[in-house]
């Protein structure tokens, strides 16, 4: 016996075990319990910190969260270099660390090349959907035709009959990929779109998933009955609403008040003076709870602004450490 304290060990999981051990129900699942954590007031969560590198293009987002009764806390970062796609490199990146709640020791590394913030915000914008979107949709029009353009479909599939999808991209051969890879793979009509206002025309649901930086859909595209989900706006400058669409909306609703009032679409509507914090409907976790409700008659008109909380992190972090350890992925390393 030499009196030392056994070596520590780190589990290290890479990107291709993670993508196999979450499906997308399980994902929206651990999700909820990350909001309903927040709105019970047992979820540790600290602001979230954003970075920029001008020079580069690139940006950079520090996410965490401790959800009480988990073994561990969990930190998260995720960046995204546009200027990777010219040179043959994945935009996004990331990684999420898994500490000991007990110790403060690091027990995880999982390195998901950002595959859990993007499975994350899916199963956010499914939980967005399941008090706010209608029953049955008619048809679907996504902006955007990137990874978290499908992951919202994914998401929303979980919740709702999918209809008709309308995809439309600044890059119309994204869009027609996009469109020919969803069709396949959800087993619905979808189509590709010249114009944001042909993809929305006849659209009940509205998904803008987006790095725009000005806004895409306006309020004169909105209808009665229509439900939007913005995730893109996750940092200041960022925006793909008219603040008027919010302004104009029956029920607005946000993953974190806080939060979205310093990075969200509803920032942009509150400094425009269109629209003041207390007039916001609920946090998503207060639909999750109960505690507020969601949509009540079909002609309303209902926004979701989703920027990304840290106990999203935090509960996709533990649910898929949870499945890599029952399926004996991922490998030791002594610390």
């Amino acid at each position: 016996m030499t009196g030392r304290e056994p070596a520590a060990e780190l589990l290290i999981v890479g990107e291709a075990e993670l993508r196999g051990c979450l499906s997308m129900a399980e994902a929206v699942a651990a999700v909820e319990a990350g909001f309903r954590a927040l709105a019970g007031g047992y979820a540790t969560l600290p602001p979230p910190i954003g970075m920029e590198l001008a020079d580069t293009g690139g940006e950079i987002h520090v996410k965490g969260a401790y959800l009480g009764g988990e073994s561990t806390f969990v930190f998260k970062i995720a960046s995204a270099f546009y200027g990777n796609a010219a040179l043959g490199l994945p935009t996004a990146g990331g990684l999420m660390l898994a500490c000991d709640a007990r110790t403060g020791a690091p027990r995880a590394l999982l390195l998901d090349n950002s595959y859990l913030t993007d499975l994350r915000t899916g199963a956010a914008g499914a939980l967005a959907a399941r008090y706010l979107a209608p029953a049955a949709p008619r048809a679907i029009a996504v902006l955007g035709a990137g990874v978290q353009a499908r992951m919202q479909l994914r998401g929303l599939a979980c919740e709702r009959p999918l209809a008709p999808l309308r995809i439309w991209s600044r890059d119309g051969e994204r869009a027609r990929r996009c469109a020919r890879e969803l069709a396949a793979e959800l087993g619905v009509a979808a189509r590709a779109c010249a114009t944001i206002a042909e993809a929305v025309a006849d659209a009940d649901v509205i998904v803008t998933a987006t790095p725009s930086r000005t806004p895409l859909l306006h309020v004169d595209q909105i209808r009665p009955g229509v439900h939007v989900t913005a995730v893109g706006s996750d940092g200041p400058a960022k925006q793909e609403l008219d603040p008027q669409v919010l302004a104009r909306a029956d029920k607005v609703v946000v993953d974190r008040l806080e939060q979205c009032l310093r990075l969200g679409e509803l920032h942009h509507a509150v400094a425009a003076g269109l629209m003041r914090p207390e007039a916001v409907h609920a946090e998503l976790g207060d639909l999750v709870v109960g505690r507020r409700a969601g949509r009540q008659r079909r002609d309303e008109i209902t926004v979701a602004d989703l920027t990304g909380v840290g106990v999203q992190d935090a509960a996709i972090a533990a649910a898929a450490l949870r499945a890599a350890a029952a399926r004996g992925l991922g490998r030791l390393v002594q610390l």
